[in-house]
């Protein structure tokens, strides 16, 4: 494991997409589910991010019913021009939500999706979406109803690449009949591999690319995360299953782990995990979730991180496949996840 010092590279989203920085930025925390944030503070980490060469900003217009759209709007208004040109917007669209914060479901009919572009457009301050897709499956839509309506969006201009998230391989097939998908948005990390088995081969026989948010786990994996830790008001954490009981120790000792290996190399927890999943292909892009600018620095040195062989047989020994105690989302969430069945 050693570390350079490099300018931020680029990787294609899948074959039909366009290529982007090799890490993006996820905004939804800056926003929503982790408690109190700073939009001070969340307007200079995407002007950092920019800076550093960071071009894929990846949002939703449920994050904060609007906010998370507006915030990145009124960051790229006050960034310089070249990094506000450079700038690509991926948003997720389609959770129906309640005036006190609860979710209701999904909503993939062709007017609904042509209606939350509308409304996403205004928020963002923009002509076109970069690349759009729905959060999650609407069980009740065919997904090629869906599908077809962004790529009517797509023909009218208002968007320019159509992607997925949270699929399962058969879903993903039928979608690419349809229209051309540039990349699938879907959990991956050390302790969430379930894509491995199916999916991630059905996407790269598809052409299709990986954003991989959760990275980190919610922090769980940062290296960051104590087990005295309070989690604040509003922190969905709280109800994850990862986090709760016997199940947070177990998943802290393989942190430990992690962080003996991590500490050898002269590199942080975080930045292993993030190089690990940088690591598993030239089509996945991490999305890092960093809501403070110390934070996207420590995850933007994961891009100095080279792990040979020995290191990723080292880190698959530390945290094996299918090592974490509890899922990834509380059951009725995980319900919805068309990846999942």
């Amino acid at each position: 494991m050693t570390t350079t010092q490099r300018p931020v590279p680029t990787r294609p989203l899948g074959t039909t997409g366009p290529a982007v920085s090799a890490l993006g930025l996820g905004c939804m925390g800056m926003s929503a589910l982790y408690g109190e944030s700073d939009r001070t503070e969340s307007i200079a980490t995407i002007h950092a991010a920019l800076d550093a060469g960071v071009t894929l900003l990846d949002t939703g217009d449920f994050y904060g019913m609007g906010h998370n759209e507006l915030l990145i709007a009124e960051a790229l208004r006050s960034a310089p021009a070249a990094a506000r040109e450079q700038a690509l917007t991926s948003v997720k669209f389609g959770a129906l939500r309640t005036v006190e914060g609860g979710f209701t479901g999904y909503d993939g009919r062709p007017a609904a999706v042509k209606n939350f572009a509308a409304y996403s457009l205004q928020r963002l301050g923009t002509d076109h979406i970069d690349i759009y897709r729905i959060a999650r499956v609407d069980p009740d839509v065919p997904i090629e109803e869906t599908v077809g309506a962004i790529a009517e969006l797509v023909e009218a201009g208002h968007v320019r690449h159509i992607g997925l998230s949270e699929v399962g391989a058969d879903t993903l097939r039928r979608a690419a009949a349809v229209a051309p998908i540039a990349d699938l948005q879907i959990e991956y990390s050390l302790i969430s591999r379930s894509i491995e088995e199916k999916i991630l081969p059905a996407a790269r026989d598809l052409g299709i690319g990986i954003t991989a948010y959760g990275v980190l786990s919610r922090g769980l994996i940062s290296g960051h995360f104590t087990r005295d830790r309070e989690l604040a008001p509003g922190d969905f954490r709280g109800m994850s299953p990862r986090f709760q009981g016997e199940n947070l120790g177990r998943n802290l000792d393989l942190v430990d782990r992690l962080r003996a290996l991590a500490e050898t190399k002269g590199v942080t927890v975080a930045q292993t995990a993030i190089a690990w999943v940088l690591a598993q292909g030239a089509d996945i892009v991490p999305l890092v979730g960093a809501r403070r600018r110390d934070r996207l620095a420590e995850a933007l040195g994961a891009l100095d991180v080279t792990l040979d062989a020995a290191d990723l047989a080292a880190i698959e020994e530390a945290v094996p496949a299918g090592a974490a105690a509890g899922e990834r989302y509380p059951a009725a969430q995980m319900a919805h996840l068309d990846s999942e069945h």
